[in-house]
C-alpha cells in the first residue's frame, strides 16, 4: 500500500484518512486477518506497554545491578514540584525509563521497534494520556501510527543497533513516537512526517555501546531523552514548523550513516562508552573477566 512515507502522506491526504487507518487496513491486507482481529492483537501490545510501565514506576533493578530505580526517581521529583522542564516531557522521560528498566529487570515489554527502545514510544504514549485524555481506540491508534513510520524505516533502512547504530534504534522509536504524539493531538499527515524527521534528524550519527554488551547502560536513559526529543519534535511539528529535508531522505541519510560507522559503535562493546575505563571496569565486575578475556 504505501512505501515510503511520502506515499504514506499522500495516501491519507487523498483519501481524507489517519495514518493510522492506513496501517490498519495495510495489516489487514498483509495478515488476512479482520479489523477486529488486528485491533485487539494491537490491544494486547497496549496491555504489555501499560503493564510495563506500571511495572518499572513501582521500582524495578536489574540483576547487573547497573539500572533501576531512576523512574521512581523522576517521577518523586516530579512531585516536588520544582522541576525546570515540562511536567508531560518528564513524565514521559520517566515512563520511558521505566519500560526499560523492567526489560533490563527481564520482565515482559513490547519491542518498538526493538527491546532496547522499547521505552519510547510507551513513555510518550501515557505521558500524553494525561494531556489529551484520549479514548482506547485512539491509543491503540497511537501504536499504529507509530508501526506505520516503523515499517518505512525497517524496509528503507535499519531498526537493529548492530547494522546502524542507536541512531536506528532510539532515533526510530523517538521519531515514530513524535509522528503518533501530532496524529493524536489533531495534526495533519504532513506534520506526522515532520515530526518524525525533526526526531530522526537530530539523532543521527548515534552509536550502539552497550557497556558490557547489556541492555542497560546508556539504553534506558538514551530512551528517556529519546522521549524528550519527540516530545519536543511534535511540539515544533504542531506549531507549523517542517523539516527542510523531506523525511525518508532524513531516514536515508541514517541509514547511509549506519553503513559507514564503524563495527566497534555498533553493539560490539568495543567502543564509545563500552570501553571507557569505568565500563571496562562494570563488564570485569559483572562477568568476572575483562572484555578481552571474554569468549
Amino acid at each position: 500500500m504505501f512505501r515510503n512515507v511520502a506515499e504514506l502522506v499522500e495516501l491519507a491526504d487523498k483519501n481524507d484518512k489517519l495514518i493510522s487507518e492506513l496501517m490498519i487496513q495495510q495489516e489487514m491486507e498483509v495478515t488476512g486477518k479482520s479489523r477486529d482481529e488486528i485491533m485487539e492483537q494491537m490491544e494486547k501490545n497496549l496491555k504489555v506497554m501499560e503493564n510495563a510501565v506500571e511495572r518499572g514506576l513501582n521500582g524495578v533493578h536489574s540483576h547487573s545491578g547497573l539500572t533501576g530505580g531512576d523512574a521512581v526517581l523522576l517521577q518523586n521529583y516530579i512531585q516536588k514540584g520544582n522541576f525546570l522542564s515540562g511536567e508531560t516531557i518528564l513524565d514521559a522521560v520517566s515512563k520511558a525509563v521505566a519500560t526499560n528498566e523492567v526489560n533490563a529487570a527481564m520482565g515482559t515489554i513490547c519491542a518498538t521497534p526493538t527491546a532496547g527502545s522499547a521505552g519510547v514510544v510507551p513513555g510518550t504514549l501515557f505521558a500524553v494520556k494525561n494531556k489529551l485524555s484520549p479514548t482506547r481506540e485512539q491509543m491503540i491508534r497511537f501504536l499504529f501510527t507509530a508501526g506505520a513510520f516503523g515499517f518505512v524505516v525497517a524496509n528503507n533502512a535499519s531498526i537493529s543497533g548492530a547494522a546502524g547504530g542507536c541512531q536506528a534504534e532510539v532515533g526510530s522509536a523517538s521519531g515514530m513516537a513524535a509522528a503518533a504524539i501530532v496524529e493524536m493531538a489533531g495534526g495533519t499527515p504532513k506534520q506526522c512526517a515532520d515530526a518524525m524527521a525533526i526526531t530522526l534528524k537530530n539523532m543521527l550519527g548515534l552509536v550502539c555501546d552497550p557497556v558490557a554488551g547489556l541492555v542497560e547502560v546508556p539504553c534506558v536513559k538514551r530512551n528517556a531523552m529519546g522521549a524528550a526529543n519527540a516530545m519536543v519534535a511534535a511540539d515544533m511539528a504542531l506549531a507549523g514548523i517542517s523539516s527542510r529535508i523531506p523525511c525518508d531522505e532524513v531516514i536515508d541519510a541514517m541509514y547511509k550513516i549506519g553503513q559507514v560507522m564503524p563495527t566497534a559503535l555498533r553493539e560490539t562493546a568495543q567502543g564509545g562508552l563500552a570501553a571507557t575505563p569505568t565500563g571496562r571496569e562494570l563488564e570485569t565486575k559483572i562477568f568476572g573477566v575483562p572484555f578481552e578475556e571474554r569468549e
